[in-house]
């Protein structure tokens, strides 16, 4: 177990560089991508509660019926919210934006708590001025055609959206998609390096012989270096010093 785990190091340790490599090219294009490239969204929000209470001698009183009923009113109410009923009224104060109805109701999500009478209405835009404008207008709007829908008025808002809050955007989230796109990288370079090494069918030391061969290890040849055959290499041969080729010629 020891043994495979060390021949693993020493397969990371080997292509160590391809790895960091991989991960800082990858995770700096996500950062570039996310920041620069990627339409920023605000979300804006504001919060309802349905709370009609029943009528005791003349005085409102909230019992536990009274409370499930506002309840199980709040799925109907988040159904009606996103409706033409209630869109185009709040489309007629996004005429000067080139919105109408159906873009609206797609920038606006509602949801609610389990169990409770609360409601909170989302709005997304390209800026945040927009969208604390759709979320109020969609509170507004509600609030005030409910009572002629349903035929009855208990729907009050809690708060309302400030334009004016300096708020960043939701989407996307840069340091999110850079952490994420590390993790990937990581993962993705790790992997690339066990199939290349997988991939590699090289012999490069004496148990890769005994390994494919089935022989065993008769020498070894260390790893010669260039700066070492320079200086072993012979020398200069001796110079025929004079009169040695007469003396040749005499003799044939």
């Amino acid at each position: 177990m020891e043994s495979g785990l060390n021949q693993y190091i020493q397969v990371l340790r080997k292509r160590i560089w391809l790895i960091l490599i991989t991960v800082f090219v990858v995770t700096l294009m996500s950062g570039i991508i996310s920041y620069f490239f990627i339409d920023k969204q605000y979300a804006a929000s504001t919060k309802l509660v349905v709370n009609k209470s029943s009528s005791y001698q003349g005085y409102d009183i909230l019992d536990y019926n009274a409370v499930n009923t506002n309840i199980m009113l709040v799925n109907t109410y988040k159904e009606i919210i996103k409706t033409p009923a209630i869109m185009e009224k709040v489309a007629s104060r996004f005429t000067g934006e080139g919105l109408n109805a159906d873009m609206l109701a797609g920038m606006t999500k509602v949801t609610s708590i389990a169990d409770t009478q609360v409601m909170t209405i989302t709005a997304t835009a390209a800026d945040y001025a927009t969208a604390a404008k759709l979320a109020n207008a969609v509170s507004d709007v509600f609030k005030a055609e409910i009572s002629g829908i349903m035929k009855v008025d208990n729907v009050t808002i809690l708060n309302e959206a400030k334009a004016t809050d300096n708020v960043g955007p939701v989407t996307p989230n840069v340091k999110l998609n850079v952490a994420a796109a590390f993790i990937v990288a990581l993962l993705l370079a790790v992997g690339l390096v066990f199939l290349i090494e997988h991939l590699d069918d090289t012999i490069k030391t004496e148990k890769d012989v005994e390994k494919f061969l089935g022989a065993p290890t008769l020498a070894v040849i260390s790893k010669i270096k260039t700066a070492d055959l320079k200086n072993n290499a012979p020398s200069e041969p001796h110079k025929k010093m004079a009169g040695e080729t007469a003396y040749a010629g005499v003799n044939q």
